[in-house]
C-alpha cells in the first residue's frame, strides 16, 4: 500500500514528504532544504549474511530496494541489471577483475583501495551516475514528460553525467564548471562531446560560485516548474543513495565475517561521497570509523576538528592539484547537521540561515563565535551537538600538494601501484586518523590518467589511459564562457530549451 513506502522529507522541515520517485527529477526541496528518508532503512544481521556473496547488481538491488520501493521491483532489476554491467565499467587495469565492477586492491594485510574508477569516465562519479542516467530514462518513460538537468562540477560529476545521459530521451544537460579549475583531461571528457542535448557552460569564477547558481535556480519554483528544471549534483539523493551499495560491497570484500568492523577513508570536498557512508553505518553496515579527507581547501576538516563551519568565499578558495575537492561550501553537510541535531529541522534553519546570510568582509577574518558572523559562519563548540558528535565515528584531515606527491610515489615505489591526487588524501589522512584495530578501506576517487600533470611531477612518467580517450585533448570543443550570473544562465536555458 502507498502508506507504507518509504517517504522522504526536507532537511528544513517545511515541504511536504514525498516517494522516491517524486524526488528523483527534483534535486532540492521547496524550502531550499535536502531530502532524506523519514527514517533510515534497517538492515538486519541475517541480510548482512545473506548479501555477503551478492554480485554488484544483486546487492544494489538489495540496497536500493529499500530505497526505490514505489518503483515495481521488476523494474528496478532490470534497471540496476543494465546499469552495473562489465560492460559498462569495464576496467583494463593489471590485477583487477572488470566482473567485480569494484573491485578490492588489498596493498598489504589491514590496508585496502576500493576501485570505484571503471566507468566510462574514469571517475567514481560513474557508479551513481550510470544507474541515475536509467532511473530518469525510466520515470520520464512512465510519466511522457522531459527533464532539463541542471548541475554543477569541479571535475568529475559533469562528465559523468555527461556520458550518462548522451542521447537519453527527453533529457538535456545544462552543466556548469569553474573556467580554467579542472585538469585538461577533465575539461576536455566535458567540452569534447558534441550531442546536441549537452550543453557546457564555464562560470569564470570557482564551484561555489557554480553551485549557487544551481541552487538560485532550485529555488525559483516558477522557472523550475516551467523550465522541468532537475538535478544530478549530490544534492539529489538517489545519488547518493547509489553511492551506498558500494560501501556494503567493500565491507563484504575486505572481511571474513559480519562480526568485524571497519574504517573508511573518503576524500571528500562537497560532503557527498560520506555522506553516503553515514548512511550506510546508519542503516546498520558495521563502520566503526568514517574519515574524511580534504585537500587544502579544508572547510569539513576545520567543522570536525572544531566545530565552526565557515564557508569561503571565491577568493579564498584554492586551485589545488586535487582540483575535484577544491570546494569551500559543501551542500550535503546539511544532510548531516540534520542527524547530528537531533532531525530538529528548526535548528537546521538557524544554522544554513546564518551560513547563506550575505558575506560582508573577509571571511576569514574576525573571531568565530556561534551568533551570526561576517563569514556566514556557525560554531557547536560548547553546544550538545558537540557533544553528539564522536556517536558518528567521524575523524578527518587536511592533505597539501607536497603530500600528495609523497604518498603517489611512495605507494608506487613500495607496492607498483599508481593512484590519483585525491585518492592518495584519502590514503595520507586514512593512515594517520586510522584507529589501528579497524582495517582501512580508502576509496578510489579517478584513475591517474585524469590528472597527468600531478603524476608527471610525482613519478617522472606518463599514466596510462585507455586507447578511446587517447588524445582527447585534441578534439573539438563546445563550450559556451559565463560570468556567473543567475540571470545569464536562466535566459541561456530558456533559449535552449523547448518547454
Amino acid at each position: 500500500m502507498v502508506s507504507n513506502l518509504m517517504k522522504y522529507i526536507s532537511t528544513r522541515g517545511n515541504a511536504p514528504a514525498k516517494t522516491f520517485t517524486e524526488i528523483l527529477l527534483g534535486g532540492l526541496a521547496p524550502d531550499g532544504g535536502l531530502y532524506l528518508p523519514e527514517k533510515y532503512p534497517q538492515v538486519t544481521r541475517a541480510e548482512l549474511d545473506a548479501w555477503r556473496n551478492l554480485s554488484y547488481a544483486e546487492l544494489a538491488f538489495a540496497v536500493l530496494s529499500k530505497f526505490a520501493d514505489d518503483i515495481p521491483a521488476d523494474d528496478l532489476k532490470r534497471i540496476i541489471d543494465k546499469t552495473y554491467t562489465p560492460a559498462v565499467y569495464c576496467n583494463t587495469r593489471t590485477g583487477s577483475n572488470a566482473r567485480d565492477i569494484t573491485p578490492l586492491r588489498t596493498l598489504e594485510p589491514g590496508l585496502h583501495i576500493l576501485e570505484l574508477s571503471n566507468g566510462p569516465t574514469l571517475a567514481f562519479k560513474d557508479m551513481a551516475m550510470q544507474l541515475l542516467g536509467n532511473l530518469f530514462e525510466y520515470a520520464l518513460d512512465k510519466q511522457h514528460d522531459e527533464l532539463n538537468i541542471l548541475g554543477a562540477t569541479s571535475g568529475d560529476t559533469g562528465s559523468a553525467a555527461e556520458y550518462a545521459m548522451r542521447g537519453k530521451r527527453g533529457i538535456r544537460v545544462f552543466m556548469l564548471s569553474p573556467l580554467g579549475k579542472m585538469s585538461r583531461f577533465q575539461t576536455a571528457q566535458m567540452f569534447s562531446l558534441q550531442d546536441p542535448n549537452v550543453f557546457n557552460i564555464a562560470i569564470r569564477g570557482v564551484f561555489d560560485d557554480a553551485q549557487d547558481i544551481v541552487k538560485a535556480v532550485s529555488n525559483d519554483h516558477a522557472f523550475k516548474a516551467r523550465h522541468k528544471i532537475g538535478t544530478v549534483n549530490s544534492i539529489n539523493l538517489a545519488r547518493v543513495s547509489a553511492q551506498v551499495v558500494y560501501y556494503f560491497k567493500g565491507y563484504f570484500a575486505a572481511t571474513k565475517s559480519n562480526d568485524e568492523q571497519v574504517a573508511f577513508s573518503v576524500p571528500s570536498g562537497n560532503f557527498g561521497n560520506i555522506c553516503a557512508g553515514h548512511i550506510a553505518r546508519m542503516m546498520g553496515l558495521p563502520i566503526g570509523q568514517l574519515i574524511l579527507a580534504t585537500n587544502e581547501n579544508d572547510v569539513l576538516d576545520e567543522f570536525f576538528r572544531t566545530g565552526a563551519y565557515r564557508p569561503r568565499g571565491a577568493d579564498h578558495t584554492y586551485h589545488t592539484s586535487s582540483p575535484s575537492m577544491d570546494i569551500s561550501k559543501a551542500s550535503n553537510f546539511e544532510r548531516f547537521m540534520f542527524d547530528l541535531v537531533g532531525r530538529d529541522a528548526a535548528k537546521v534553519r538557524e544554522l544554513w540561515s546564518k551560513v547563506e546570510a550575505p558575506k560582508a568582509g573577509n571571511p576569514l577574518s574576525g573571531k568565530l563565535d556561534a551568533e551570526l558572523t561576517p563569514g556566514g559562519a556557525f560554531d557547536i563548540k560548547g553546544t550538545p551537538y558537540w557533544d553528539a558528535l564522536p556517536q558518528f565515528h567521524l575523524a578527518s584531515g587536511k592533505s597539501c600538494h607536497a603530500d600528495r606527491i609523497k604518498t603517489i610515489r611512495e605507494l608506487w615505489e613500495e607496492y607498483g601501484v599508481m593512484i590519483d591526487t585525491h585518492t592518495a588524501d584519502g590514503l595520507k589522512v586514512g593512515l594517520e586518523q586510522r584507529r589501528p584495530s579497524l582495517p582501512l578501506i580508502c576509496l578510489e576517487t579517478a584513475q591517474p590518467a585524469k590528472f597527468e600533470d600531478t603524476i608527471r611531477e610525482a613519478l617522472g612518467r606518463e599514466p596510462e589511459r585507455p586507447a578511446r580517450l587517447e588524445g582527447i585533448e585534441n578534439l573539438p570543443q563546445r563550450v559556451v564562457v559565463m560570468v556567473a550570473d543567475v540571470h545569464a544562465v536562466k535566459d541561456f536555458i530558456t533559449q535552449n530549451t523547448t518547454g
